[in-house]
């Protein structure tokens, strides 16, 4: 009796430990599953890099994420089964068929509290920390059963083809940069990242999406040089100017024949017997450079940098001059032209007393934008003035008004058929056109 009786409590205790050690396991696999897909991706490379072989792990395993989030599954279900049904089995050992109900609540408490919330709870807390620390012992484990979560894999992609849906595994959700940019409005939002620097980021991001003509001086407020004018009426224009380059052209705006760099006319000018009234323009002129309209900044920045140049001519597919962009124009799109985050400090721009803004038509959507904080689409239209056309299908009149966009706008000035003031106001009613 007292043999039966010393083997019954040590297959009871023996059990115990057995489900306290499942239930360790299976923590182990949710927490793990947790840290590694939630680690950062670029910490990881930068520790990598400065030795940590631990983070070369992490980078490995989560280069093929489904791989192992499968692998860590298999194995968290694996310790679960295997735990219930001890417990289950101990259970109906010591209450009869009533044990199966106290093991199925026992176990869904001990599963959810101590294998599922708590490791996972501390694992999102430090992600990082958490990977480093679980990647040397889950690489041996994802290397034996990675083989089984291919093909388990395998099969869900085969039957879910079967209902029309089909999963890449190559191809991301995101691009890398929407990742960059969901980011950085993370961090502005928790304060991580202030105004500014979001708006240099994003501008960066933004390079590829945005064309020359997006960015352009329009040739209706391109300053350049007429070829035929007394060459002292030139030098003048030119050193009058506010800008050290200025397209020179002959005949028509639309026929350019040079750039004229303002050291280009002052080194002429020094030289022996030259005076402005015998100075040739044209000699000094650079060849200019023309560029399409639909050449996106990445692209232009990149030309401009090897040319080693500052100011392209852009022109339509027809060959008309639309206007010019220089490097700073496409800087500018990087670092803006905001003085302080709260201030309205753009060309164009006034804040009234009533709260409204006033600004010219010529104004960037992309401008406006940055300045305020504003998200009105720059998708279809250049300027606010293009925005306001646009959207009402029309050239409007003056004091005609209009709501869109969570925003009134309304003309105050109009010459011939451009728009060059209007103001601006929050609209108590959004999505209305009026």
């Amino acid at each position: 009796m007292t043999d039966v009786l010393l083997g019954f409590l040590t297959e009871y205790w023996l059990s115990l430990l057995s489900v306290i050690c499942l239930l360790v396991i299976s923590a182990f696999f949710s927490g793990s599953e947790t840290a590694l897909t939630a680690a950062s991706r670029s910490r990881m490379h930068t520790l990598e890099n400065n030795g940590e072989e631990r983070a070369g792990m992490v980078t490995r395993l989560i280069e093929r994420r489904d791989r192992l989030i499968g692998t860590l599954l298999i194995g968290n279900n694996l310790v679960n089964i295997l735990a219930s049904s001890l417990t289950t089995s101990l259970l109906i050992g010591l209450f009869g068929d009533s044990g199966v109900a106290i093991a199925t609540v026992a176990m869904t408490v001990l599963l959810v509290i101590f294998s599922e919330v708590l490791p996972k709870s501390w694992a999102i807390a430090s992600p990082d920390r958490f990977a480093l620390a679980v990647a040397p012992w889950v690489r041996p484990f994802v290397a034996v059963v990675g083989p089984v979560s291919s093909l388990v894999n395998a099969i869900v992609r085969r039957i879910l083809h079967l209902f029309g849906i089909n999963l890449s595994s190559d191809l991301p959700m995101l691009t890398a940069h929407e990742e960059l940019r969901g980011a950085v409005n993370l961090l502005h939002r928790e304060g991580s990242v202030i105004k500014a620097d979001r708006d240099r980021l994003g501008g960066v991001l933004d390079l590829g999406e945005l064309e020359v003509s997006d960015v352009m001086i329009h040739r209706t407020g391109m300053r350049a040089i007429n070829a035929d004018d007394p060459p002292q009426t030139c030098v003048r224009e030119i050193l009058e100017s506010p800008f050290t380059r200025l397209p020179l052209w002959r005949g028509s705006a639309d026929n350019i024949i040079g750039v004229v760099h303002s050291k280009d006319l002052l080194r002429a000018l020094a030289e022996p017997n030259v005076e402005p009234e015998t100075l040739d323009i044209v000699k000094i002129a650079q060849k200019p450079w023309f560029v399409p309209d639909s050449t996106n900044l990445k692209d232009q920045l990149n030309a401009f940098l090897r040319r080693k140049l500052h100011l392209a001519i852009v022109v339509d597919e027809y060959g008309q001059v639309q206007g010019l962009v220089t490097l700073e124009d496409i800087l500018e799109e990087i670092v803006g032209d905001i003085a302080d985050e709260h201030d309205i400090d753009i060309q164009g721009v006034r804040q009234e007393a009533d709260g409204s803004i006033v600004v010219d038509g010529s104004v960037p959507i992309r401008d406006l934008n940055r300045a305020l904080d504003w998200s009105l689409p720059d998708e279809e239209a250049t300027t606010v003035a293009g925005l306001v056309i646009h959207e009402s299908k029309s050239i409007p009149e003056e004091r005609q008004a209009f709501t869109f966009y969570g925003k009134r706008f309304t003309v105050m000035k109009r010459v011939k058929n451009r728009i060059t003031k209007l103001r601006i106001r929050a609209a108590e009613d959004e999505g209305q056109v009026g």
